[in-house]
């Protein structure tokens, strides 16, 4: 049985990179993860004892809210916990969220009767 966490102040950065490295694999550093994860509203879902879905909040708590990311494991995807998960994350964030899409995911944006938004626009600081 699928159950949701609101605010899951206590998730971990090595169950969350566990997950992500399976929809987005990544180098990810377990300190930074931490205090990434620290910073954000975390909204999780778990099948048992095993995270297969999560979305992150990042807001200043007055003007401006982002989805960091939504991810779902490939296996759980079209089960309706990425549904779940956005509907959780607008009833707990404590402002308007803004955000961008990767192409791939914007049907699902679509299904949700999300408003579409401005362009976003993206600055990798990594790359001179």
């Amino acid at each position: 049985m699928i159950h949701y966490i609101d605010d899951d102040r206590g998730l971990r950065a090595d169950v969350f990179i566990e997950m992500a490295n399976q929809v987005w694999p990544g180098s990810y550093d377990t300190k930074l993860m931490q205090e990434a994860i620290g910073r954000t509203i975390n909204v999780t879902a778990w099948d048992h004892q095993k995270l297969i879905g999560c979305v992150r909040i990042l807001t200043d708590g007055y003007l401006f809210g982002t989805i960091s990311e939504i991810l779902v494991l490939k296996e759980y995807q079209k089960q309706g916990i990425g549904k779940e998960l956005m509907r959780r994350a607008i009833n707990i964030s404590p402002t308007s969220l803004f955000f961008g899409a990767q192409p791939e995911a914007v049907g699902f944006y679509e299904k949700l009767k999300l408003e579409k938004s401005l362009q976003s626009f993206y600055v990798n600081k990594k790359k001179k």
